[in-house]
């Protein structure tokens, strides 16, 4: 349980999330619910049917829009003394430091290896924490990265380039329960809370119910 000083003192906070699909929308759902007080949600995609399924910021009246934009009107009816910005670009090498300086903390809500490691780079570069997830069908991983760690060269040394969260097979529920443990991660590192997954990945099986953290 948060203190009444501690709930007021996520008003002051910043957090930026990279990517507002299937993980994204629950993190923003879940970061403005506990009063962060000024969050920036990045993504250059809008909605099509196969987000349906999975992502929480999509229903049928909003397909062709803005992922970003849909973020903010969401957070808007939710708790309009939030300030969302929408940044309804993809983050890129050329433009990652300047719309992430300036964050306590940034999510990984991206959908490919190549986007994450640009996204440890620059959180990197700006000193800034970066806490990681990631899913595929019944499977997710979470860990927090703190600026020199490159924990994500050694997630993926050696795998190929592709897609995780963009997978319309990917059951609703998966990204919901990474989102809230990305989520509870974020909290305890901007209330100096012991515990966080540093030099560790939780991974979690949902189909048999198996949870571990392994040491990396």
């Amino acid at each position: 349980m948060l203190t009444s000083e501690e709930n007021h003192h996520l008003q002051s906070f910043r957090v930026a999330v990279a990517g507002c699909g299937g993980l994204g929308g629950y993190i923003i759902e879940m970061l403005a619910r506990l009063g962060i007080g000024h969050i920036t949600a990045i993504d250059g995609d809008v909605f099509d049917t196969s987000n349906l399924n999975r992502q929480l910021l999509s229903h049928p009246g909003n397909l062709g829009k803005s992922k970003a934009v849909e973020a903010k009107h969401r957070v808007e009816i939710i708790n309009p003394d939030i300030s969302l910005k929408a940044v309804s670009i993809l983050l890129t090498e050329e433009n990652a430091a300047d719309i992430l300086a300036g964050h306590h903390v940034i999510c990984d809500a991206l959908d490919s290896i190549k986007s994450k490691l640009i996204l440890q780079y620059t959180a990197e570069g700006l000193k800034i924490p970066l806490v990681h997830a990631a899913i595929a069908g019944w499977y997710a991983q979470v860990c927090t990265i703190m600026p020199g760690d490159r924990t994500l060269e050694r997630i993926y040394e050696g795998n190929p380039e592709q897609g995780e969260e963009n997978d319309p097979g990917n059951p609703s529920f998966t990204p919901a329960l990474a989102a809230a443990l990305e989520v509870a991660e974020v909290l305890k590192i901007l209330l100096a809370k012991e515990g966080i997954l540093r030099h560790k990945l939780l991974t979690i099986d949902t189909l048999k119910q198996d949870f571990n953290i392994l040491e990396i």
